[in-house]
């Protein structure tokens, strides 16, 4: 089973049937303080069944309005804690799942290690669930990886699906950003020595099972500020409500109980009380979705609320290894004759540029891969103390690097240079490519262009973050003319050129300093630092544990452009939230039109001048209006769980929008929602 789960419907029956009970059981006082809107919902209706409780024995004449105010109070706070159980079912689903992946292993500890490679090491079998931080554990093909640790010696290929969902091994090495590995992972060829970096417990999957619980997630501080003014707002309304008891005595039309706590818990913002909470986790939820692990509810609102973004440029902005586009020849030299060349020195070549180079050559001049082994070629291989690489075969010394390695060997083969060399090198550095030079022996050939291809729809991406008012930075360890033809091709606003990890935390200091919000992605233990400073960190599953610890977000896919679709689902989270609190607002309003005049209108005929809805009876109007404030939470559970569509616009247009859609219709539905509500329940006698 795999974290990457498929996007569950709303409905799901299974989610449905453990939110059902989970709704219940937050009926326990304790549980409900954290939600001070809900808790007054729930006192007011164990006071009504108190005094119902009361009537049943006394035989009160009104009993079945009563009853029925009684019990639509108690669903009123059963279908809020329904929404919450809703989006934490959806959480500790995906919980579940993982749970599945946890099996119990047996692990190779190494008590002897004589010698590198496996033939001096001797092990003893130990359970996974005994294995403490600095163990060290040898795994071979076939076996499952006890722990989360970093590879100290070896290489092999291994099988993430269990955590990442992708099918396709990974390769995992000692040194480097790929050491390190994840428990519960196995490992399909080869082996590998690891120091274990976790306590039982401890281990990344306990981690990702703990975080996509609901039940786990701490309140953001825009979710606990939202909270404090619904607070306010419910102890305003508290007081005015208790205010009109004494009004209505004075003016010689009491109010019962019941009708006062409907007008409370009416008044009171019990839409937005209501599902504030699973607003919040089904962020969360969307987020793991995309298969990223947020370590709080925090991280995910600060992508929503990001400035800039801060963008490493290989691997996320191009594809990550340069690739030849073309071979341009110097003057007499034919261009199949420099293609020619230019394959026969990179067919040893197994880096990405070799292979693009003979690629070019056999797509664009027809040129296949030869057999050399009868022509007794001597390849010669690339070294940083030469800066080039070739074949000697046939008497030919063909010969490809850097230019001034290569124009330092024509000279020392008492060759000469041409002038027209100089002005391709120079042409295709100013445009951000990588010039290599090809020459034969003692004569230049001409020049290969490598260039960093930037990903299809970078620039499209770029400019639908500026359109969400979001800055980004290319880093780059490029120098900065190549950085600058880079930027200028994908579409950044700016780049860091030759970028060193103090320049990184250097960048991202000073726009905190103007009150930015920063995010970025990294996998290596150089970034550990950015990483911890950026108010949002994206670390990617195949970094390094350090860098995992740093950030405040995991990337199980480890793809780095995903930190766009995180900052979306941020501003999604917060739009969601923004509309369903304007909703409740607003929606209050058809409530105030429909009990007001049906408290007082006996007493005040005036008052039917606001009795627009045409309500009935005064019972009816205080039995719709509670109804309605009950029903419209579990009709919004949906869009709280899906969450509002995301578009691209500018604050003020946003603020528009949301007035004009969950303003304007949080006043309408009510109106029309009460009224068909009034009509249905006098229709059929119950009030």
């Amino acid at each position: 089973m795999t974290a990457k789960t498929k996007k569950k419907a709303v409905w799901d029956w299974g989610i449905v049937r453990r939110a059902i009970w989970g709704a219940f059981v937050k009926l326990n006082p304790r549980k409900m303080m954290g939600n001070p809107v809900m808790f007054v919902v729930e006192i007011g209706s164990v006071i009504t069944t108190a005094l119902l409780l009361r009537d049943v024995i006394q035989g009160h004449p009104g009993l079945r309005f009563n009853l029925q105010i009684t019990l639509w109070l108690w669903f009123t706070v059963v279908f809020a804690n329904f929404a919450e159980a809703m989006a934490e079912g959806r959480g500790k689903a995906q919980a579940d799942t993982l749970r599945k992946a946890k099996t119990e292993t047996l692990a190779n500890l190494i008590v002897e290690d004589q010698a590198p490679g496996i033939e001096g090491v001797k092990t003893a079998e130990t359970p996974a669930s005994k294995l403490r931080k600095g163990d060290m554990v040898l795994v071979r093909a076939g076996e499952f990886i006890p722990g989360d640790g970093e590879v100290t010696e070896g290489v092999a290929s291994v099988d993430e699906s269990a955590i990442t969902g992708e099918s396709a091994p990974v390769i995992r090495e000692s040194g480097g950003d790929r050491s390190a590995v994840t428990g519960g992972t196995r490992v399909i060829s080869d082996w590998i020595k690891i120091c274990i970096s976790s306590n039982p417990g401890e281990t990344f999957l306990d981690r990702m099972i703990a975080l996509v619980e609901g039940a786990e997630r701490q309140k953001t501080p825009n979710e606990i500020a939202l909270n404090i003014l619904l607070a306010g707002l419910t102890i305003i309304f508290l007081l005015a409500v208790v205010t009109l008891q004494p009004f209505a005595i004075y003016s010689g039309s009491p109010q019962t109980v019941f009708v006062l706590v409907s007008l409370l818990v009416c008044l009171i913002p019990t839409t937005i009380g209501g599902l504030l909470s699973a607003i919040g986790i089904a962020g969360m939820d969307r987020v793991i979705q995309h298969n990223v692990l947020a370590m709080s509810g925090r991280a995910v609102e600060a992508a929503g609320d990001v400035n800039t973004l801060l963008l490493d440029k290989t691997g996320t902005i191009t594809l990550g290894n340069r690739q030849a586009v073309e071979f341009i020849p110097l003057p007499g030299i034919e261009e199949n004759e420099i293609a020619d060349a230019a394959q026969l020195s990179s067919l040893s070549d197994e880096t990405p540029e070799g292979r693009s180079i003979v690629v070019l050559a056999k797509t664009k001049y027809g040129l296949r891969g030869r057999e050399l082994a009868a022509h007794e070629a001597h390849f010669i291989p690339f070294s940083a103390h030469t800066r080039m690489s070739g074949v000697d075969l046939n008497g030919r010394s063909i010969r490809k690097g850097a230019a001034d390695a290569i124009v330092e060997y024509i000279i020392s083969q008492e060759g000469t240079v041409p002038k027209e060399l100089k002005a391709s090198v120079e042409r295709i550095s100013s445009t951000g490519g990588t010039p290599l030079v090809v020459a034969d022996r003692n004569r230049a050939l001409g020049v290969i262009h490598l260039k960093d291809i930037v990903k299809g729809g970078m620039r499209e991406r770029f400019d639908h973050l500026r359109q969400m008012g979001i800055r980004t930075v290319m880093i780059t360890g490029d120098n900065p003319l190549t950085a600058a033809a880079i930027a200028r091709e994908a579409g950044v606003d700016d780049f860091l050129a030759e970028a060193k990890p103090q320049d990184k935390m250097d960048l991202i200091r000073r726009e905190q300093a103007q009150g930015k919000l920063v995010a970025m992605t990294g996998d290596g233990t150089n970034d550990a630092p950015a990483l911890a400073q950026a108010d949002v960190g994206v670390a990617m599953n195949t970094g390094t544990m350090p860098a995992k610890e740093a950030g405040n977000m995991v990337d199980l896919d480890s793809n780095p452009t995903k930190l766009i679709e995180i900052v979306e689902i941020g501003k999604q989270l917060l739009m969601t939230r923004g509309a369903l609190t304007t909703f409740s607002i607003a929606n209050d309003v058809a409530k105030y039109f429909a009990i007001i005049p049906a408290m007082f209108a006996g007493t005040f005929p005036v008052l039917n001048a606001l009795n627009i809805m045409r309500l009935r009876t005064p019972e009816s109007a205080v039995l719709s209006a509670v109804i309605f404030n009950a029903l419209i939470i579990v009709a919004l559970i949906p869009l709280a769980l899906r969450g509002v569509k995301y578009r691209p616009l500018g604050a003020a247009a946003l603020l528009r929008r949301n007035l004009w859609v969950y303003g304007v219709g949080g006043i309408i539905i009510p109106f029309i929602g009460i009224k068909l509500i009034d009509m249905l329940i006098t229709r059929i006698g119950l009030a």
